[in-house]
């Protein structure tokens, strides 16, 4: 006889990018929900990850991650955001962003700890703070803007409030966060015995002259908190799944703890070539520039359809509102826009733990051109 399992996640079923995709795939049609660029990744790395392999770099790389690669991140870190890292102690390579998040939670959450996050937040958050025996407490980001409400941040921190995240630019709306947003958590701290989780996978992808307000420009932030990055994002390569975490080494020997046990190391030859391709400072201080093409080239073809646009200030995502062509929920127009028109996205309502009562669908603009001219073209007939 079978045993009862209980399980530790009951609410939670496959993710929504999953179930879009494989709809896509059903009705053959084009797949703007998952976020991943349908273009190719650069024959530079290619060709450097292959000579790493040929090189013999196919054994085990240190549990913290090739030394070469932290040491060129702590000096981009140090260029970008005048903050030092120590690539011994405070820098850890990772199997992608997503994984370096659930080892933080990890690392610091204890049963019955309170962890504030931001909604619509993405997917992943709140299962890792649930299996970690934390508590989820949400705040609603302020549409149409998508801005945070301190006030209302303020008074959700009680004497359990064990940790913080934030996500700039932030996926799905592609807001960012400002300068001021970073005094105001700033001040949070001030007072309080809280850590900071703050994902920044899409740091080189803003647009509009705006520069990314990294917690690592924050000290009096960066000591308390561990910052997420992704190679996946910004090289064109989310099926490498390699990205690292920066923390202060108090916490990163916390992280650290967790992540020898999890997966102990990453790909090697992925390592050694990444560290090599980014002396090339190009390839990422170029990306945002190269991505607000993209968007302001999906969002011209759009003027003339009925879909409201606000453009997106970071991310490859772009927000459509389709209040003017349907009163159907989002997650039911998406599934009927991606059957009978064939363009797949996702909607938004799903990074809520109590959807709201919006009507907006994230598009991923990372296709090439010819993708989305034949997207953009079928949402102008709707």
């Amino acid at each position: 006889m079978q045993s009862q399992l209980f399980s530790k996640l009951p609410h939670v079923g496959t993710t929504i990018f999953t179930v879009m995709s494989h709809l896509a795939n059903e009705h053959r049609a084009l797949n703007l929900s998952q976020g991943f660029p349908d273009f190719p990744v650069s024959e530079k790395l290619i060709d450097l990850v292959n000579k790493y392999m040929k090189s013999g770099y196919n054994q085990y790389a240190p549990m913290q991650g090739v030394l070469k690669l932290r040491e060129i991140i702590a000096a981009k870190t140090e260029a970008l955001y005048s903050a030092k890292f120590n690539p011994e102690t405070e820098i850890t390579i990772t199997p992608g962003a997503t994984y370096a998040i659930y080892t933080a939670i990890t690392s610091v959450v204890r049963e019955g700890d309170e962890v504030v996050l931001f909604e619509p937040a993405y997917d992943s958050y709140v299962p890792g703070i649930v299996l970690n025996g934390g508590k989820p407490v949400f705040a609603q980001l302020q549409p149409p803007g998508f801005t945070i409400n301190w006030d209302q941040v303020k008074r959700l921190i009680t004497p359990r409030t064990r940790m913080i995240i934030i996500n700039t630019p932030h996926n799905p709306t592609g807001s960012i966060l400002s300068a001021s947003d970073m005094m105001n958590l700033e001040k949070i701290l001030r007072h309080n015995d809280i850590y900071i989780v703050s994902d920044e996978v899409y740091e080189h992808i803003i647009f509009d002259g705006y520069e990314h307000q990294s917690v690592t420009r924050y000290p009096k932030i960066a000591e308390r908190s561990f910052v997420v990055v992704s190679f996946g994002k910004t090289f064109h390569a989310t099926g490498w799944k390699m990205g690292y975490c920066l923390a202060p080494e108090y916490l990163m020997k916390e992280f650290r703890k967790v992540h020898q046990f999890l997966v102990f190391t990453c790909n090697t030859p992925l390592q050694h070539a990444i560290a090599e391709y980014l002396a090339d400072e190009s390839t990422y201080l170029n990306l945002g520039s190269f991505y607000q093409e993209k968007r302001d080239y999906f969002n011209s073809k759009l003027k003339k359809s009925r879909f409201k646009i606000s453009p997106s200030s970071g991310t490859y995502f772009q927000m459509l509102d389709y209040t003017a062509i349907s009163k159907e929920k989002d997650t039911d127009y998406a599934i009927r826009l991606t059957k009978e028109a064939g363009v797949a996205s996702i909607p938004v309502t799903v990074f809520y733990h109590r959807p709201p009562d919006l009507k907006l669908l994230r598009f991923c603009f990372a296709k090439s051109d010819e993708t989305l001219e034949k997207a953009t073209e079928i949402l102008c007939k709707i």
